[in-house]
């Protein structure tokens, strides 16, 4: 799979084949390489096929990974805190390697190349996995833990090897698809309208309700069958969606417009802060910057005045401007020259970090209470009139709220605030991430005030020590948990689109990557804080508060108190960054790309 790239005869001749289609758009192709064209290629159309394939992907990752823990520890007899840290890191890696997927999309290959060779590679993983899990001389012996002469041994050697080649290939593959295939919808929409920018937003909300659909089928229907049909049906069903994903994928490709790649992104941010380090030290003043900035490099993206005769030299903006020192000319370093585009998307991507720095406590949030919330859950009384609900369906409650509130976010909030506010967005991207931030610190005081009514009826029933399910429901966790809901919808598609529309085009796939990145960091962050916290507390010789034989042992509440404070503060930070935030214009015809008109965020939560 090479770089796409189209020469000016093979666009002529496009053109010449369809002459009733003479426009077609700039940095973007079809699937033959050849230009994309306006009304032929993008659209909603062309976003459904990404949609339909989300919902089967991400069916096939969480058909899995929200029930590993039981099939390591049960099959592959690993202890239950190991068992943990593989699916922890394994998920973890998945979603760090959306970087990778994002950058090689950006940089060498396509959003759609990288989405195809990524479903590949996930399919092998799985095809490894499910061969491992039917064959039974491919797992350890089976033990029976509590019988004298049977011991349980973990897989070790070749299978050991087997088991986690098979993970870090769905690994890999999963990465790969989280960094492609949402910028690869995305870039279907013309953003130099209000209907393209109109229906781009839309997009990202179904995007969350299509992941939705698909983790409600894996909690459910595919847990089932692993758990009462046997983990190769498990395996075997998410092998099955992945295969049946590519053709899906296939079938759009007459109508998908591709981005065309225009290398490392990253190597140009790291030259433009060497250049400008380096010329801070040799500018005898600032007006050097100005009086010595080269514009050679971008006459294609220069104003024209109206007759269309004259550039008009750019003028670099003002934040960052230590920055500017890195469009001078330097004869004695010319390989450090930047134009004054790349200076102002490597301030573009400088300014986005904060943003994305905020949101790693949020995710924190959201991993520690999908393992504590269970084990609460575990303890309760989990009857419906006379169904069972087994503890670890749960994430059903969020996941179906998500499904109602996508929608209606989409065809209810948005047009109300879009007629409240009198702005195309209605709610800003910062707007809504911040609101997922506030919904998070709401979620996390009632899972501290649900987690102390819990402990106060396992007190006053005399039931601390007891194995049995209090008298209590396990709705009440559920309570959190649509909370939960709501800020994960919130902030997860806010990032998506802010990261996005906010980033140079050059790197878009690697920006929209960071929400994935996001959460793998909140995941390691939260195992972290766990620890941290045990040490701090055994070290003042207090009873560790995530320590003890059962739940009820624990100062889970006193946890929860100090998440929803930390959470608190992390809002703080994230309002001092938002407020100073400046979004890129995306109205076609106004400015060049590197100077387009700016407004403040003005974020209100």
């Amino acid at each position: 799979m090479s770089s796409i790239t189209v020469t000016p005869s093979e666009a002529q001749k496009h053109v010449e084949e369809t002459p009733e289609l003479n426009i077609w758009e700039e940095d973007y192709v079809d699937w033959r390489k050849r230009p994309a064209v306006k009304g032929r290629h993008g659209g909603m159309l062309a976003a459904s096929f990404v949609l339909a394939v989300e919902v089967l992907e991400n069916l096939a990752f969480l058909a899995n990974a929200s029930n590993l823990v039981l099939y390591l520890s049960k099959f592959m007899h690993y202890s239950p805190s190991g068992s943990a840290n593989i699916v922890t890191n394994f998920m973890g890696t998945a979603f760090l390697l959306a970087l990778l997927g994002g950058f090689l999309a950006d940089a060498f290959f396509t959003t759609y190349s990288i989405f195809l060779l990524s479903a590949a590679i996930e399919s092998l993983g799985l095809l490894i996995l499910t061969l491992q899990a039917h064959v039974p001389y491919l797992k350890p012996p089976t033990c029976v833990s509590n019988q004298l002469g049977s011991p349980c041994h973990k897989v070790g050697g070749g299978k050991a090897v087997m088991l986690f080649a098979g993970l870090y290939l769905v690994a890999l593959g999963v990465g790969g698809i989280k960094g492609s295939l949402p910028p690869h919808g995305a870039e279907q929409f013309d953003e130099t309208t209000f209907e393209g920018r109109n229906k781009r937003s839309a997009f990202f909300n179904y995007f969350i309700f299509c992941l939705s659909c698909g983790a409600l089928i894996a909690v459910t229907l595919v847990v089932w069958m692993e758990d009462n049909k046997g983990w190769q049906w498990g395996f075997g069903i998410s092998t099955l969606t992945i295969l049946v994903s590519i053709p899906i994928f296939l079938l759009g490709s007459p109508t998908y417009r591709i981005k065309t790649p225009a290398g490392s992104p990253i190597t140009t941010i790291f030259k433009v802060l060497a250049s400008a380090a380096f010329n801070n030290r040799k500018a005898k003043s600032s007006n050097n910057v100005v009086i010595s900035i080269s514009t050679s490099s971008v006459s294609s993206d220069s104003v024209r005045d109206v007759d269309e005769q004259t550039p008009i030299t750019p003028i670099p903006t003002q934040n960052l401007e230590f920055l500017n020192r890195a469009a001078m000319n330097n004869p004695n370093h010319p390989e450090l020259k930047c134009t004054l585009k790349q200076v102002e998307e490597a301030k573009v991507v400088l300014k986005i970090f904060p943003i994305f720095a905020s949101t790693i406590m949020l995710n924190c949030c959201l991993a520690q209470l999908s393992t504590f919330s269970v084990q609460q859950a575990a303890t309760m009384n989990t009857k419906l009139g006379s169904l069972k609900v087994p503890p670890a369906s749960l994430p059903v409650f969020p996941v179906i709220f998500i499904m109602i509130l996508a929608p209606t976010y989409n065809h209810a909030i948005v047009p109300i605030a879009r007629k409240l506010t009198k702005s195309e967005m209605g709610i800003t991207h910062l707007q809504r991430i911040g609101t997922g931030l506030v919904l998070s610190i709401v979620a996390m005081a009632v899972a501290a005030l649900v987690e102390t009514k819990r402990k106060n009826v396992a007190l006053k029933t005399h039931m601390l020590d007891s194995s049995e399910p209090l008298p209590i429901s396990f709705l009440w966790v559920a309570l959190q948990y649509l909370f939960l809901g709501s800020a994960d919808l919130f902030s997860l598609a806010g990032m998506m689109e802010f990261f996005f529309t906010e980033a140079p085009m050059s790197m878009r796939s690697l920006a929209t990557a960071l929400s994935w990145a996001s959460l793998a960091m909140g995941y390691y962050f939260s195992s972290v804080l766990v620890s941290v916290i045990n040490g701090v507390t055994k070290a003042c010789r207090l009873t560790p508060w995530l320590y003890g034989r059962s739940l009820n042992h624990y100062h889970l509440e006193r946890f929860y108190w100090l998440m929803c404070i930390l959470s608190g503060l992390n809002f703080l930070q994230y309002l001092f960054w938002a407020n100073r935030y400046t979004y890129r214009s995306k109205i076609a015809g106004e400015q060049p790309p590197f100077k387009e008109q700016q407004h403040k965020s003005d974020l209100v939560v």
